[in-house]
């Protein structure tokens, strides 16, 4: 199993935190992604500014920021522990953020959203096909 799913599950159950990112404290998707990072990678790769809680217009903030840092795979590519980035609204920027936990039959990722916190949830159709972009993670901490 992937360190970065191992460390990723250690967080199921730490309560939805717009912002945070402090492991049984609170998180939203990114700061669960973030602190995977730091407990596995050390510092993070650049600041992370203040950013909206509902969706708001603009560029593809997540999706550029992970290009800087990681390389764009297709998710027949991906493998347990990279990072997926979602559109969670057709034409709106990609604003939600999960990590693959299981692949192929039986494909699961592990994501922060409000009223749940951090969870495991299964990678059904309506949520695949949300799928904005898939990042190799595992390249540069796995």
């Amino acid at each position: 199993m992937s360190r970065i799913v191992t460390e990723a599950r250690g967080w199921i159950g730490t309560p939805y935190l717009h912002g945070a990112s402090r492991r049984g404290a609170g998180c939203d998707c990114l700061g669960l992604v973030r602190g995977v990072w730091r407990a596995l990678a050390g510092a993070e790769p650049e600041p992370v500014p203040a950013y909206p809680r509902h969706e708001a217009r603009g560029g593809e903030v997540l999706r550029e920021a992970a290009a800087r840092h990681l390389r764009e795979i297709a998710l027949a590519q991906a493998v347990p522990g990279d990072l997926l980035l979602f559109r969670l609204r057709a034409g709106a920027p990609a604003r939600h953020l999960g990590l693959l936990a299981a692949h192929e039959t039986g494909a699961r990722f592990i994501h922060a959203y409000e009223r749940h916190g951090v969870v495991e949830s299964p990678l059904t159709p309506p949520w695949e096909r949300r799928i904005a972009a898939c990042f190799a993670l595992t390249e540069r901490i796995g």
